[in-house]
């Protein structure tokens, strides 16, 4: 859900006012873009929660849900404000990051959005759950020890691996992930100080996570003053309606269990 909600998101232009948070991931023209590959397992659980609640628009559903995602596996509160439109107009393919690529890659992906350095690190913090699969990605395995838990052990396992070389034979053989944009995060100094912030400090992660989060879940989108904010806050939704709560929770729980009969596996 995470991931739908990013990938979503930061297809967002902050120059031509293109792109971002306004459902249109979920046409056939765009989910099936090379890094949007297996997305569609994502996309169809919350077409299951909007055929029962056709009210709510799917660019609010796609980041409600990675919201709730967050919240429900042990990260911050991340203030959500509905009223996103929906739009049929698909981006070219090519904004989203490419894993096999380093910091300058990374900065043009993000500054292309209109975010920072600090925004990149924190927001690649989120990599603390779940996997990455080879049929969608190229690329195998978890990046930390606990994919279904938030925290920022991300971070540390970093830190482990650029100052501590038995540690990093040690992560690798556990067969945790270091893809050449998270290895970029060390070895750009700029990143790096941010890095070794996070990993020594959850509460400062979390914080930041949390306004990056919303910075991006509202790329393109000028919240009305009248909208009401929906707060997740002890895995509790506090909507404007009922059926908020039962759409953040039913995509959370279907994702979640998925996730974990694919472990089990």
């Amino acid at each position: 859900m995470l991931r739908l909600a990013w990938h979503h998101a930061g297809t967002y232009d902050v120059t031509t006012k293109t792109g971002g948070p306004n459902g249109s991931v979920r046409k056939e023209e765009e989910y099936t873009h090379g890094s949007n590959s297996g997305l569609k397992i994502a996309i169809d659980f919350c077409e299951e929660v909007k055929a029962k609640h056709p009210k709510i628009t799917y660019a609010d559903l796609y980041q409600l849900a990675g919201v709730v995602a967050v919240e429900v596996t042990g990260g911050p509160t991340i203030d959500f404000v509905p009223g996103r439109k929906d739009s049929n107009i698909c981006p070219k393919e090519g904004r989203l990051p490419d894993a096999k690529k380093g910091a300058p890659h990374l900065r043009d992906i993000f500054y292309r959005m209109g975010l920072s350095d600090k925004d990149i690190v924190a927001l690649s913090g989120g990599h603390t759950l779940g996997r990455a699969h080879p049929e969608r990605s190229g690329f195998d395995g978890p990046w930390t020890n606990e994919p279904l838990t938030f925290d920022n052990s991300y971070f540390n396992l970093y830190e482990v691996y650029y100052y501590c070389t038995k540690e990093l034979l040690k992560g690798e053989s556990e067969g945790l992930l270091k893809l050449p944009t998270d290895k970029a995060l060390l070895d750009d100094p700029e990143f790096r100080r941010y890095v070794e912030l996070y990993a020594k400090d959850e509460d400062a992660f979390f914080r930041d996570y949390a306004e990056f989060h919303e910075k991006l879940s509202e790329l393109g989108f000028t919240p009305s003053s009248s909208s009401s904010k929906l707060i997740v806050k002890d895995s509790t939704i506090l909507a404007q309606s009922a059926v908020g709560i039962a759409v953040a929770a039913a995509v959370v729980i279907l994702s979640y269990f998925y996730e974990v009969r694919k472990r089990l596996k």
